[in-house]
């Protein structure tokens, strides 16, 4: 039996064709502790199962992206993208439409879903305090905009409006559902009321290290972060009040040469058990319906989907079509 012939078989065995067996995959992420978990939940399980071996690479990058789309020289096949990104990506004809006879549609979160992406993982931006550097802790948005009863820094994510704009119009008294389309002007005015007191944090581990340091006790944070810091032994007290749900997506850059494999490996990341995985090591929620049931129900209970009593879904159909015009805007405000 010749070298190709047994590579053919193999491929063959696992319902790949010999070019997508032969070739490796490149999976781009954020990098650091949640790249980490996809690797452990969704890559190397799929390596087990297929033979192919998953490349890491990242940190994402939309102009890379988009850059390797228009030269026609793609390296990424699949991509972590955050959810408004992926629906603006899908529109302008920079991804592949998705084989939803591949993956299983049924099974995930229509909330995520688009023909060009579906959920990678959704989580929440809530508000955090480390409970042993001050004397109490905000539980609102308008708490943590009030800085008489409040005293002291504040920290938010630098690089995404989405989740900071709503927070602000939340604190300001609008009522969820009429959240959209966003008052800019109010929610700007808002945090103009706040801004000497911001700390802005630029990553995950970043926002942690601010809170356990105490530099900023309190903020608004992704709330697999602050599970993740209260296993280190940090007090840290999170409040669900008004957690704003967003969510990353999984992509394939069009041109892709590995596009069948492409669509297995997104297949594989969001099966129930590849999920459930997920969910374990970060505490954000699975984007499969079915995850939860297989999950402990103490690690259940921490995370973003079983916090839906007054949880506001942040519009990423809004925020594909306006993210440019805002993020001009909001770059401009930090900078003055």
């Amino acid at each position: 039996m010749t070298k190709t012939f047994i590579i053919a078989a193999m491929a063959a065995t696992l319902g790949l064709s010999t070019a997508a067996a032969a070739a490796d995959l490149v999976f781009t992420s954020w990098g650091g502790t949640t790249q980490d978990a996809q690797k452990t939940a969704w890559a190397d399980p799929f390596t087990a199962q297929s033979g192919i071996n998953v490349l890491q690479d990242g940190p994402t990058d939309y102009g890379k992206l988009k850059a390797m789309v228009e030269a026609g020289s793609v390296t990424w096949d699949v991509v972590d993208v955050e959810g408004d990104y992926a629906v603006q990506a899908g529109k302008a004809g920079l991804l592949e439409k998705l084989d939803f006879s591949v993956i299983d549609k049924s099974k995930l979160d229509p909330r995520f879903l688009t023909d060009y992406s579906v959920g990678s993982f959704y989580y929440s931006f809530v508000i955090g305090c480390n409970k042993d550097a001050v004397s109490a802790c905000p539980k609102t948005w308008a708490d943590l905009f009030d800085t008489a009863k409040f005293p002291g820094k504040r920290t938010f994510y630098k690089w995404s409006a989405p989740g900071v704009i709503e927070a602000a119009l939340l604190a300001d008294g609008v009522a969820p559902e009429k959240l959209y389309p966003l008052d800019l002007d109010r929610a700007f005015k808002k945090l103009d009321t706040i801004k000497a007191d911001i700390i802005w944090w630029t990553g995950g581990a970043q926002s942690q290290q601010l809170l356990a340091s105490a530099e900023a006790p309190f903020g608004s944070f992704w709330n697999g972060r602050l599970t993740a810091l209260a296993e280190t032994g940090v007090t840290v007290e999170t409040s669900w009040e008004q957690n704003i749900t967003a969510a990353d997506a999984l992509v394939v850059p069009k041109g892709t040469k590995n596009k069948e494999a492409a669509m297995k490996f997104i297949a594989a990341a969001t099966s129930a058990d590849a999920q459930a995985n997920m969910a374990i090591s970060t505490g954000y929620a699975p984007i499969n319906l079915d995850s939860s049931a297989i999950m402990d129900e103490k690690i259940r209970m921490t995370l973003p989907d079983m916090q839906s009593a007054s949880q506001i879904n942040a519009d990423m159909d809004y925020w594909a079509a306006n993210r440019d015009a805002i993020g001009e805007r909001w770059y401009a405000w930090q900078a003055k």
